[in-house]
Formats: structure tokens, sequence, C-alpha cells
């Protein structure tokens, strides 16, 4: 086999930075040498992998091919790397971990702690963003694996029901439905003229939530969206609309007396929590520690 594991990490540094003089700072080597490389790879492959745009380089469609094998075979070898290392498994130091908000900041920091992640060796690298930028990163290997609060429909991915959420629609006690609430239960069509505030598109909170409340609203009115959950329930306290959240978000504004789950006629509503990882991902121990960590959360 003439293709190297440097050919393949140049390649993907160079997708990456748009040009060889800046892979070349992230793969240590000079820029003659970073250009070589690449050059030898396409020579193989006997296709150029990159349009030349001025001074960028920009993936063509023989790159796209080629970069999720790249990535795969690289994260292959790295695990390779680690799984013969003799660094402790019990915890998540070198792991790249993904979670959509809700679990980030809510769920993941005490799995963390409870895996005993500080190391000398090093320490996770978690990156926190909606559900579908979560899954597109474990699909082009990015991370290792993701724990997300939507469904992924990226055939890539081997997902696993995980946790149960539960969902609370709530709202300002100053909102005229908490004056209605009060009187008794909120029926759909009462629900049905409010005016919402919702994620962004993408979201896996804006997933669970239409697909919880649509069967019985039909329709969702929309007050605002926002990029996160924690502005959400700061804008249903000021009294801008209602909003289905997890009560892991708003159960400190629950406590305080700032927000009021609304009494519905709606069944209990809920969502599943995901653990996510590819179906070609090498698991290495480490991460297998960590998913069986996971998995008896909370025990």
């Amino acid at each position: 086999m003439r293709i190297s594991l440097r050919q393949l990490q140049v390649f993907v540094a160079i997708n990456e930075t748009g040009s060889t003089a800046a892979a070349a700072g992230r793969v240590f080597l000079s820029q003659s040498a970073t250009s070589a490389s690449l050059n030898e790879l396409e020579n193989l492959l006997r296709i150029d992998l990159f349009d030349r745009v001025g001074k960028r380089l920009v993936l063509n469609d023989n790159g796209r091919t080629l970069l999720p094998q790249a990535r795969q075979m690289l994260d292959a070898a790295a695990t390779m790397e680690r799984l013969f290392s003799a660094e402790d498994e019990a915890h998540a130091a070198g792991l790249h971990l993904g979670a959509s908000t809700t679990i980030g900041n809510y769920v993941l920091p005490r799995i963390l702690a409870k895996a005993a992640v500080q190391s000398a060796r090093g320490h996770p690298v978690v990156m926190i963003a909606n559900t579908l930028d979560i899954a597109d990163a474990v699909v082009n290997f990015q991370l290792d694996m993701g724990l997300v609060e939507g469904p992924c429909h990226q055939a890539d991915l081997h997902v696993e029901p995980w946790l149960r959420d539960e969902l609370l629609i709530v709202a300002s006690p100053a909102h005229p439905l908490a004056g209605g609430a009060a009187r008794g239960k909120l029926s759909a069509s009462a629900l049905r003229e409010a005016g919402w505030l919702l994620r962004e598109p993408g979201s896996g909170t804006r997933e669970a939530v239409e697909h919880a409340l649509l069967p019985h609203l039909h329709t969702l009115r929309p007050a605002g969206e926002f990029g996160n959950a924690e502005a959400i329930k700061h804008a249903a306290a000021a009294g801008m609309g209602v909003a289905c959240l997890s009560r892991l978000v708003v159960q400190d504004l629950l406590s305080s007396g700032d927000l009021i789950a609304l009494r519905t006629n709606l069944p209990r509503l809920e969502r599943h929590f995901y653990l996510i990882h590819h179906k070609r991902k090498v698991l290495s121990a480490r991460l297998q520690c960590f998913l069986q960590t996971c998995r008896t959360w909370p025990e």
C-alpha cells in the first residue's frame, strides 16, 4: 500500500484550513513538505482533490469522496495507539465528545466528574452544539461519540436510546394562560393560540417539541426563535410567550417562582436522549468504559 497516514493527515488538514501554508503548522511540516505530500497523494490516486481558487484550495468532488474515508483511517490509527498505551482506561482523558445543548449544560459535566476525567495524561475535549451539528461531527469522525437530545437520521450512525427527559410547558406567572391554568387544565385550542418560544431548526429540542406537541396542536405559532434553551426560559419568564422545555433546564426558575408549569389536557410529554457513534468506529477500551458510565447514569 503506497498511501500513507501522513498523506491523509495532510489532506484533511488542507481541507480544514484551506491552504498548504495554514495546514503546515497543523501537521508540523514545512509548507514545501506539505505541498509535496499533497502532490504525492494526488499522483498516487491519479486525480486532483482540490480546485485551486486563487491562493485557496477548495475540496472538489473527488476530495469529498475521499474525505470521510481519510478521517475514518486516521481515527482508527489514533484509536489503535490508545488501545495499546499504558493509560488508565477508567477515565475519559483524551476522548473527543459532543453533546447537544441541554445535555452539555446539565448532564454531561456530572458524568465527566463521575468518570474521573482529571488526569496528568490529558483531558476530554467537549463540543457543545445542536443535535444536527453533533451528529455531522460524529459521522465525519471529528468526535468519538455524541450525547444528543433529538433523533438522528444519518445512515452511518449507531443510535442508542439512553435517558428519558420530561418536557414541561412553562410561562411567566403573569402570562394570560397562567390565569387560565389556575382555573383548570388548559385545552389544546388555548395552547394553539399561544405564541411559542422555540429553538432553531436543527436543534434536538426543537424536533422533540414539535414531535410532542404537533399531534395535539397541529401548529405552533412562533413568538421567537433562540439559539439555546437558557435564552428561551428567560424570555418566557419575561412574558414573551410560552415554551416547552426540559425540566432540567427550567427547574431553577420554577423553584424561584419566575416560571410556572402550565396544567394542560395533553398527555405527559417526554423525549429520549441518545448515545451516538459511527457504525464503523473502533471502540477503544476507554470509550467503552465511558459508554458504560453513561448507560448506568444516574445510578
